[in-house]
């Protein structure tokens, strides 16, 4: 399917099934005006005007693969809480399936509150729990994701990983195994703590900061030599067929394994754009990529289109899912490019 174009790609995300697994949180806006400091101290008072929740963490992924005409199952664990209730009640309005979803008593549900006056973030009070989940919680959960993978013909499967504790050593290890015997592509967004365990999966997207902190290796990314150095450190130790790392308003990195023992890469520099906001455009980054691997794009396609894609989004304010009719119509413009 290499020869699709740009739009053709961006046509064939339709209805794709994909499996979204990792930690999920409610992003909370308190929004307010500032016009007094505290006579208790010396601290701004917010006169509270609006409140606002939003989808978070890898539920932000799967909101973009919605927005993209995917069908993602998301599969989490929240609170047996008031929060839970808001978060499941977010994923109703939002037109996601919350079959995977697994409330426990044992936990709470992540939320991020931000208090933002005269439009300044002025607080972020973070509530949750971040150890990893019990015996129990977990082999509740990965009973639910095996029915899912029974159940549904999924074509990628995705781990968003904030470090939460949902993604344990164990679950990990389990359904990338679980993956290769079904021949289904999966596609990692690490963090720190659980870096080195993802191996042998088929993309590993991190940043330059996850990757230098997961190798323990400082380095100059802006020196060819030592990127390319670096990315194949991972590569020998981890075994992912594609390396694809994004280098914030530099664009994206692209290293992948051509035949046995060889590889190929390449650097895909960054759109230029008015940028606004950098938040979320990760999310889109790996949304499109999983999109792309289930599409059977070319890797060249692929990381052009993620990071086209997560350009796009860092000109909204806040985290916001990718617009595919901007998406598209800058796809058409990449295929009149390559027509010339």
């Amino acid at each position: 399917m290499g020869n699709m174009n740009y739009r053709q790609l961006l046509e064939s995300f339709r209805n794709r099934k994909v499996l979204v697994l990792g930690d999920v949180m409610i992003d909370a806006y308190l929004w307010g005006r500032v016009e007094r400091i505290s006579p208790e101290a010396p601290v701004p008072v917010v006169a509270l005007h609006r409140r606002e929740s939003r989808l978070g963490g890898a539920a932000n992924v799967a909101l973009n693969l919605l927005a993209l005409d995917a069908q993602p199952i998301l599969c989490a664990v929240i609170g047996n809480d008031r929060q839970g209730e808001v978060f499941r009640e977010l994923m109703e309005e939002s037109g996601l399936t919350a079959d995977g979803i697994l409330q426990s008593r044992e936990r709470i549900t992540t939320t991020k509150f931000r208090v933002i006056g005269n439009n300044t973030q002025m607080l972020r009070v973070d509530e949750e729990h971040t150890h990893d989940l019990s015996a129990g919680e977990e082999a509740l959960f990965i009973a639910g994701i095996e029915r899912i993978l029974r159940e549904h013909r999924i074509e990628v499967i995705l781990f968003q990983d904030y470090n939460k504790g949902v993604l344990t050593p164990s679950l990990i290890s389990r359904l990338i195994d679980a993956a290769a015997n079904s021949n289904i592509p999966v596609c990692v967004d690490p963090k720190k703590k659980n870096f080195d365990l993802y191996r042998s999966v088929t993309l590993f997207k991190p940043n330059l900061k996850e990757l230098k902190e997961g190798l323990k290796l400082d380095f100059d990314h802006r020196d060819s030599v030592q990127l390319e150095s670096a990315v194949s450190v991972l590569q020998d130790r981890q075994q992912p067929d594609m390396v694809l790392l994004t280098l914030s308003e530099e664009g994206v990195f692209l290293r992948y394994r051509e035949t046995a023992g060889s590889h190929a890469s390449f650097i895909i520099p960054a759109h230029k754009r008015a940028i606004a906001d950098v938040s979320g455009a990760g999310d889109t980054v790996i949304s499109v990529a999983a999109l792309c691997l289930a599409s059977g794009s070319t890797p060249e396609q692929l990381a052009v289109l993620s990071n086209l894609a997560g350009g796009l989004v860092c000109e909204a304010v806040g985290v916001v899912p990718i617009d595919k009719s901007r998406l598209l119509n800058e796809a058409g413009l990449l295929d009149e490019k390559q027509a010339l």
